[in-house]
């Protein structure tokens, strides 16, 4: 599985089951939308609420429907061994046919913080070794 650029990258010493379930608790604990749910990828929304002068300036105004963040965390491996992508775009009029994704490749928008937390989570759940 590739690492796109500004994307981040983990191991967990999980199986790909536990690692989607905990994507998927964590998100319905946050209150973040789960756009997808497939055995290997997860996909999340999360709507841009009021303005956001940095982003409209980076990216564009977002008139003619919401902005999101979508959160793409795909994974794959054997056993207790699978490894884990997050990337992160902005999506403005989102929904819409003038629907348009930007990659974002900044640390800010994809801190590592957040794979650090799944895989402890994953980890304390799992039954590996």
């Amino acid at each position: 599985m590739t690492v796109p650029a500004g994307a981040q990258s983990i191991k967990v010493a999980a199986n790909t089951e536990t690692v989607r379930q905990t994507i998927v608790a964590n998100a319905i604990e946050r209150g973040t939308a789960i756009a997808q749910n497939q055995p290997n990828m997860v996909v999340l929304e999360r709507t841009v609420t009021g303005s956001n002068p940095a982003l409209d300036s980076e990216f564009g105004p977002s008139d003619n429907g919401p902005r999101k963040f979508r959160i793409r965390v795909r994974f794959q491996g054997a056993g207790c061994d699978t490894f884990v992508v997050q990337d992160v775009a902005v999506v403005n009029n989102a929904g819409t046919a003038l629907e348009q994704v930007f990659t974002l490749t900044q640390p800010q928008y994809n801190p590592r913080d957040s794979l650090v937390g799944l895989k402890t989570k994953a980890e304390g759940s799992a039954s590996c070794i």
